[in-house]
């Protein structure tokens, strides 16, 4: 199965822990491309609406691509009020649309999908001269470093997944390489902005927000359940409240 195809098994429960991202987020989105009425917008992978309302209501067009059918239909019910809204079961590879007649594209925790060497052209293909591209990725790091919680949790990771990469909380590296790609594909104007928030979660709502990640969705159910148990065990000996520190990196560029 494509693991973009994993967040499709369970629109629900994607809907209710996925983080809604931050509203200063959207109001430096909105300054940088001017969207609203008589403009339109592209959302790359829509999954269950986290980041459409707050496009929608500058009053623009809104096209959405989603890959996942049950998301898809889930989101066009959703936001089904808006008349200048439409959800594309598509991939954004094979969604089509008039060259040179977008003034926003952006994707909130899902371009990574999508090779960069078809989605940035094309991308710039899709928007108007002076048009706005956004990604933003939300980054959710369990408890602090120096958290004996966190710890546990680190070790119980590496018993179940051997050789995965260890978190790192800010990723300068990475942020970097957004922002080099931007410029690469011939996008200026590149801006990079952070913001952060915090949640808390009992384990068992924590173990409902590892649900929608496709990596673990991905592990053999076994192994899967064995994971979860030992996670929840973790949490419930610390008082069954394990907090998220979340950072979202929104980077801004112009075509």
């Amino acid at each position: 199965m494509d693991q973009r195809l994993t967040f499709n098994e369970d629109a629900v429960n994607y809907d209710k822990w996925r983080p809604v991202y931050c509203g200063k987020l959207f109001q430096d989105i909105i300054a940088y491309s001017r969207i609203g009425p008589g403009r339109r917008a592209i959302e790359i992978g829509i999954g269950t609406g986290q980041a459409t309302r707050p496009i929608l209501e500058t009053g623009c067009e809104l096209a959405a691509v989603e890959l996942g059918k049950n998301l898809a239909e889930y989101s066009q019910s959703k936001f089904r009020d808006f008349s200048l809204f439409k959800v594309h079961h598509t991939s954004f590879e094979d969604f089509t649309a008039r060259e040179n007649s977008v003034d926003l594209i952006y994707s909130g925790t899902a371009f990574h999908w999508i090779p960069e060497e078809t989605g940035h052209p094309k991308v710039l293909r899709l928007l108007k001269d002076g048009g706005a591209l956004a990604l933003f990725w939300n980054r959710p790091f369990a408890a602090r470093a120096d958290d004996e919680l966190h710890q546990q949790l680190q070790q119980i990771y590496r018993k179940f997944r051997p050789g995965s990469p260890p978190l790192i909380e800010h990723d300068t590296a990475r942020y970097n390489a957004v922002s080099q790609r931007l410029h690469t594909y011939g996008f200026r104007e590149v801006e990079l902005k952070l913001y952060h928030l915090k949640r808390a979660f009992s384990s068992a709502d924590y173990i409902g927000l590892l649900n929608t990640y496709s990596d673990h969705r991905a592990m053999p159910a076994a192994v899967r359940l064995l994971l979860e148990e030992e996670i929840r065990a973790a949490i419930l000996k610390s008082g069954d409240v394990l907090t998220i520190y979340d950072t979202i990196d929104l980077h801004l560029a112009r075509k």
